[in-house]
């Protein structure tokens, strides 16, 4: 083992350590995906190691190879999705963080075997409004979601959003705190939906998303180190 990715690993556990203590809430509430993009499957094999079993992935034909290697594991889809692509999304992965729009849902939930658990997934929202980002706009989230909530082979979740990068802590707490309002929100509408996750929070504002209710942060440059161009 390089120690680099191992003390690069701990050092990420024990800063959602920190969090959760300062937060207030149980260490059990957060978990850490483990953001593996561009990695080779060395570096993910290493962390298995350690009890790491959530792994996060964006490009769909380099994450199929790696899947196939260690099919164990526990897949997560988070970058943008092609319609093109959904079928092999819907057929390796266990959860999907980027829903954007209710064309991809409707695919998904098509393409997803029957044999298989129900998919889950979680719907992105453009928490900061900007028009460069996917995702739903806050204000149509709630339809959106009734529909999506009615497709077959599909588990909705929770929400998951990438805000714009702020500096300050108490900065990049505010659209945090309104992704918690939205999940709230949700649940008190539809209670029977019963949505239990929140994936927000990276290397550079963690702390801000755990002490608002992240209960997925996803982690990739603080543990594997600065990608490749």
């Amino acid at each position: 083992m390089t120690s680099s990715i191992i003390e690069r690993y701990h050092h990420v556990t024990q800063r959602i350590q920190n969090a959760c203590l300062q937060a207030k809430r149980p260490m059990n509430a957060v978990s850490l995906l483990a953001v593996s993009k561009t990695k080779p499957i060395e570096d993910i094999i290493q962390l298995t190691q350690l009890g790491q079993i959530c792994f996060g992935e964006n490009y769909v034909q380099e994450s199929l190879k790696k899947i196939e290697q260690c099919p164990e594991l526990e897949w997560h889809f988070i970058g943008p999705i092609q319609s093109n692509k959904t079928k092999s999304i819907a057929e390796n992965f266990q959860w999907v963080h980027s829903v954007d729009r209710l064309k991809i849902a409707q695919r998904l939930s098509t393409q997803r075997p029957a044999e298989q658990k129900p998919l889950n997934i979680l719907l992105e929202v453009n928490i900061s409004e900007e028009e460069s980002k996917a995702g739903f706009a806050p204000d149509a989230l709630l339809s959106a979601a009734e529909e999506i909530a009615q497709l077959p082979n599909l588990t909705l979740r929770g929400l998951m959003a990438i805000p714009q990068k702020l500096e300050s802590l108490e900065a990049q707490r505010q659209p945090f705190a309104r992704m918690r309002q939205l999940l709230e929100m949700l649940n008190q509408q539809h209670p029977e939906w019963a949505l239990d996750t929140l994936s927000m929070g990276m290397s550079g504002d963690l702390e801000a998303a755990i002490m608002e209710g992240a209960t997925i942060v996803r982690i990739g440059t603080d543990i594997f180190g600065a990608r490749s161009p």
